[in-house]
């Protein structure tokens, strides 16, 4: 049976990037080179609300790459792969490519 995790209100369900190891060329990289908390989106949820009842959409979408903060979040493991909770004010941007 597939688990399926739809985030309530201006939550996000991220899952890391995990930064390679060693370039395409065999060189190992140190574990402190370019550590970038990044991760993509795979859930969103509607949004919240504001004091007049209006909704507020959340800022980023499915298949977004964002921009995480170091600490926080809330782990979630649905089968063998984990995922992170996040509140959309906590994303700090999102990444795109030139």
């Amino acid at each position: 049976m597939m688990k399926r995790l739809v985030p309530t209100f201006n939550r996000i369900l991220v899952q890391r990037v995990i930064q390679p190891a060693k370039t395409e060329s065999g060189i190992l990289l140190p574990e402190k080179a370019s550590k970038l908390n990044s991760g993509k989106v795979i859930a969103v949820g509607a949004g919240s609300r504001d004091k007049d009842g209006k909704l507020i959409p959340v800022s980023v979408k499915e298949g977004d790459t964002v921009l995480l903060p170091e600490y926080g979040g809330t782990q979630v493991k649905l089968g063998e792969k984990e995922y992170h909770l996040f509140r959309d004010e906590d994303v700090l941007g999102t990444l795109h490519e030139d």
